[in-house]
């Protein structure tokens, strides 16, 4: 298991993304465009440097559903491979054996 601390910073930063993606979107599509003039796009940059660091969706890491593992991580499942291997094994995932040869 994973601390407790960093399964709650986790969904910490996940409501912080969440509220402010809308605003992060807006400032970004002001920053990209070239045709409005330097000092705009400045100012947009700088309200965007302003904005929590952990509201940045690149500092959101995928996180195992069942342990809060943050490494080996299976995307279409949602869990780590040792929470995955562990429920095959106990027979709580439906048409999944363990192999062995």
């Amino acid at each position: 298991m994973a601390k407790a601390a960093m399964v709650q910073r986790q969904v910490k930063r996940e409501k912080l993304v969440a509220q402010y993606a809308a605003k992060r979107a807006a400032l970004k599509e002001i920053i990209n465009n070239k045709d409005l003039p330097v000092e705009e796009r400045f100012k947009a940059g700088m309200k965007l440097a302003e904005l929590p660091r952990n509201s940045s969706a690149t500092r959101l890491h995928n996180r195992c559903q069942v342990t809060g593992r943050p490494k080996a991580y299976y995307r279409k499942l949602k869990m780590s491979r040792i929470a995955l291997r562990q429920l095959a094994s106990d027979g709580q995932i439906p048409g999944m054996v363990k192999s062995s040869w």
